[in-house]
């Protein structure tokens, strides 16, 4: 039986704050509700979605049947690129995160969201993580990406610079698009497991998409509960690991004298690919 939003939150956890999954515990209901949001979400994602994503699913055999099997899906993932799924109960700390990265382990909430968040919940739950982050991870160049970001994680909480590495988690891991000769396509895990933003990061006039620049991406703040003002368009992943897979201290450096940027604000210099309207933010329901 369900036992609220997250079941496993009073569940045992390890001093690198990862649980028993427990497989065979989940209900038929939260599989029938993976099995909804998995075929809503996969409906939309064709012509949306990256290629890289789409090829990476099918490697990882992701299906609508249920709840993946993490031990199951870490089999798979590992003899593509080394990569596992860990089972957490929620959010871990920082410094926690950062050394399953570096280590090549994607901590994965493993409870499901209830059924009256099924559009939206705050805290990842096993579809974001699974279904909107762990199919690039199947992805070698991708997943060196997220190995890196990892490894840079410690220094920046030691320099008292995190907030700015988290933009870059931000508008990449989470909400980044990438170019393509078929036009833009997404890769970050938040518009992929979101019904509404999958087709308003790509389609709606409202937001600004800029050029990926790793500098801009730093200074930039960002929405946590909407959709984004702005999303950074990168050129491939090889650009992507080749533009921060370098030593981020003399970015820092130049980072703590340059102003917050205001997450629709267009700044010289930026790569402009679409200018926003803002129509959507300008409505009743965003007046302040």
């Amino acid at each position: 039986m369900e036992k609220g939003k997250n079941r496993y939150a009073d569940a045992p956890r390890r001093d690198d704050w990862t649980i028993e999954q427990n497989w065979p515990s989940y209900s038929a209901a939260e599989h029938d509700r993976w099995s909804r949001l998995y075929t809503r979400q996969a409906t939309l994602l064709p012509g949306r979605a990256c290629d890289e994503y789409l090829a990476a699913m099918d490697a990882l055999a992701l299906a609508p049947a249920g709840v993946p099997d993490f031990d199951v899906l870490s089999a798979r993932l590992s003899a593509l690129t080394g990569w596992r799924v860990v089972p957490v109960a929620g959010l871990v700390p920082d410094d926690v995160f950062f050394e399953h990265l570096a280590n090549r382990r994607f901590p994965a909430g493993a409870f499901i969201r209830p059924e009256e968040e099924l559009d939206y919940l705050e805290e990842p739950d096993v579809f974001h993580d699974i279904f909107g982050h762990v199919p690039l991870l199947a992805n070698p160049v991708y997943a060196r990406f997220l190995q890196a970001y990892g490894e840079g994680g410690r220094r920046a909480l030691a320099r008292g610079q995190l907030a700015n590495l988290a933009r870059l988690y931000w508008y990449t891991v989470e909400f980044g698009l990438l170019a393509t000769p078929a036009g833009l396509r997404i890769f970050g895990a938040g518009i992929l497991s979101s019904p509404a933003e999958t087709v308003f990061s790509l389609e709606d006039f409202s937001p600004n998409r800029i050029g990926f620049d790793l500098e801009r991406v730093m200074r930039t703040n960002y929405i946590i509960d909407d959709f984004q003002q702005c999303y950074f368009v990168v050129d491939g992943f090889e650009r992507l690991l080749e533009a921060c897979y370098r030593d981020f201290g003399p970015i820092y450096d130049s980072l703590r004298s340059e102003a917050d940027l205001a997450p629709h604000e267009i700044a010289p210099g930026d790569a402009l690919i679409t200018r926003g309207d803002f129509h959507y933010f300008r409505g009743e329901a965003h007046a302040a």
